[in-house]
């Protein structure tokens, strides 16, 4: 039993508009005849042949040698109302096989049934699906494109928000220096927006000095190298220059960016490194100021404990002579002062034992006595050890140095034989006294010190002035408040006490008692201590280093004379009072004078005759109260 057949409506042509309107190439076949009733415009392309012609040929024109094979097919359409084959291949006009699926259909139409065959070209539609599948990829492909720049563009986004919420600067540059992209920290840093730097030359515009002012080159740049030797260059203490003019000191890193190998430009990222390094400055400064206090307490120190074992022998001043009480009454009226103090007397009186007398018992004794030997101090370095240096101010300087002015601030500066000082360098000193400023030797910097002064000196500085080696404008100054130290040889009584002092104080715990003699207390008396103190001091030390048997050894000077010479007219000085020893010098120095007109000085002068030194004549004179008598004037 065959399958039904489709009814067709036929309205233009045998089969109707979709027959002849068909995308795929069709033929309408009668069944019994194989003739080709009709074929639409798709199947004359596809064969090759005109439409009327086809309707001229049977079927088995288009099948050659394939009739049974086209039998076996209508045979299965007839049965199943409907099949299709690839088994058959028709020919082209021009002889060539086609490659088709052929599918068969049953219809009905007006004139009875027909067998339409579909003949669909297998390389078209193999063409058709790969433009589906191109077309397909296409769009699929642009909405993976769309996916693919909303991506980049959130990536950018991103990146855009953390390049802004960075703190540190950080700007591009390409291969020839102009500036690609900055971000808002580098424009707050430096001062210019993004639209002004882009495009321009970086390096012209905030790298191009050092911050001494010197010209910085592009072939120096650390930041162009990185693009042009391919390194990463790390820099710290240089400056960018602020739109306004101002350095901003900055460290930063320097990354070259390559493309495909390619150097194409740098990525620079900075940071404003000014606070810190003022606060490293502030905290440099600060470590040398402590390192400065700790030189100056380590310098104080040493010289507290070279004067401690300088003095440890003889702190106080010992003695009950008349010339004592004056001193220490002196003492006690001038040291709560301010008061420049001047000190006189012969070598070896102990003036620097009333100075120290006099700062111990002032406000300013918790601060250090600093004292100097300004006899000892060569002429080139008087500057640098009165005020210090500062490390390479001349040959030798190898650090700062803090001079004794400085190292007495708000204590007491002690200028012993300060008639020494060359006249040249006594203005130096002239000014720090009047203004307490100085600077340091090499230093621009002015400092300010609270210093007293005692000075102290063997020499008679009003001679020295009238001289002309001292000025006279510093010895006013010095010259506030004068205290005589008195020679030896004029408070004979405190001899006692002096020796059995020092014998106390020098004796060794391990030894044994050293005693001194009724005999040898009157020698000592007896002798003129040209030495002064310092002179019996040494005779008491020489004499327990020749001890024997608990007795002290005591060794004058050869020149001392005999205790029974004749010249020695007056009562011994054990019982020999003080007025009588005073009337007996005041005698002998008025004879003296007398004898030379008045003449104190020079050859023939009573101070020769009396076989003195002119200014230890002149400090009896005024400890006396004697003044030399007028001298005639020539007529």
């Amino acid at each position: 039993m065959s399958a039904p057949a489709m009814d067709l409506p036929l309205h233009t042509g045998p089969f109707g508009p979709a027959f002849d309107g068909g995308v795929e190439a069709q033929l309408a076949v009668d069944i019994e005849t194989g003739a080709i009733l009709d074929a639409n415009a798709a199947a004359a392309r596809l064969l090759g042949h005109e439409r009327p012609r086809l309707k001229t040929m049977q079927v088995f024109d288009l099948l050659p040698g394939q009739a049974s094979a086209l039998v076996v097919f209508t045979q299965a359409v007839l049965d199943r109302g409907a099949y299709w084959t690839r088994s058959l291949a028709p020919r082209h006009a021009e002889g060539t096989p086609l490659r088709v699926e052929c599918g068969g259909a049953l219809v009905n139409t007006p004139r009875g049934r027909r067998l339409l065959l579909t003949l669909c070209d297998l390389e078209a539609r193999a063409r058709r699906d790969i433009d589906a599948e191109a077309d397909t990829f296409m769009r699929e492909g642009i909405a993976q494109w769309q996916r693919a720049e909303r991506f980049f563009r959130d990536i950018e986004r991103e990146n855009r928000l953390l390049l802004g919420a960075v703190g540190e600067g950080i700007y591009g540059v390409n291969a020839e220096g102009k500036t690609t992209f900055v971000n808002p920290a580098a424009e707050q840093i430096l001062g210019w927006t993004a639209e002004e730097l882009i495009g321009r030359d970086m390096h012209a515009m905030v790298h191009h000095h050092h911050h001494d002012g010197a010209h910085y080159p592009h072939e120096a740049c650390p930041i162009y190298a990185a693009f042009r030797d391919g390194a990463v260059h790390r820099v710290e203490n240089e400056v960018f220059w602020h739109r306004s003019g101002r350095p901003v000191w900055v460290e930063y890193t320097s990354t070259p960016l390559r493309d495909r190998g390619v150097l194409i430009g740098a990525v620079v990222v900075f940071r404003d490194v000014t606070q810190k390094r003022e606060a490293n400055t502030q905290l440099r400064a600060a470590l040398a100021e402590v390192d400065s206090l700790r030189e100056r307490l380590e310098l104080e120190n040493a010289y507290l404990q070279e004067e401690i074992r300088a003095e440890s022998s003889h702190r106080g001043i010992i003695g009950r002579s008349a010339a004592i009480q004056k001193v220490l009454r002196q003492i006690e009226l001038v040291a709560p002062t301010d008061a420049t103090v001047l000190i006189t007397g012969e070598s070896g009186t102990g003036k620097e034992l009333i100075a120290r007398a006099i700062h111990e018992a002032s406000e300013r004794h918790e601060r250090p006595l600093i004292r100097v030997n300004c006899a000892a101090i060569p002429r080139e370095l008087f500057e640098s050890e009165f005020f210090g240096h500062v490390k390479g101010a001349f040959t030798g300087a190898l650090r700062d140095r803090i001079g004794r002015f400085e190292l007495a601030h708000r204590g007491t500066l002690f200028l012993d034989e300060v008639g020494e000082i060359p006249l040249e360098l006594q203005s130096k000193l002239l000014r720090v006294l009047q203004e307490g400023q100085f600077e340091r030797v090499g230093e621009e910097r002015t400092r300010s010190v609270d210093v007293r002064i005692i000075a102290a000196t063997n020499r008679d500085l009003r001679a020295e002035v009238r001289a002309g080696r001292f000025r006279e404008d510093l010895f006013y100054r010095l010259d506030v408040m004068a205290v005589e130290s008195a020679p030896l040889r004029e408070r004979r009584e405190d001899i006692p006490l002096l020796a059995l002092h020092f014998l106390a104080a020098m004796r060794k715990p391990a030894r044994e008692p050293l005693q001194l003699s009724a005999g040898d207390m009157r020698r000592l008396a007896a002798y003129d201590w040209p030495g002064n103190v310092r002179e019996l001091q040494n005779v008491i030390e020489r004499g327990m280093i020749l001890a024997r048997n608990g007795r002290l050894a005591i060794d004058l000077p050869a020149a001392e004379p005999p205790l029974s010479a004749p010249t020695i007219a007056a009562p011994a000085p054990g019982i020999e009072t003080e007025e009588e020893r005073r009337a007996r010098l005041c005698a002998s120095i008025r004879a003296a004078l007398e004898a030379c007109g008045g003449k104190v000085s020079g050859p023939g002068g009573a101070a020769e005759r009396l076989g003195l030194k002119p200014t230890t004549l002149a400090s009896r004179m005024k400890t006396l109260g004697l003044a030399p008598p007028a001298r005639p004037r020539p007529t």
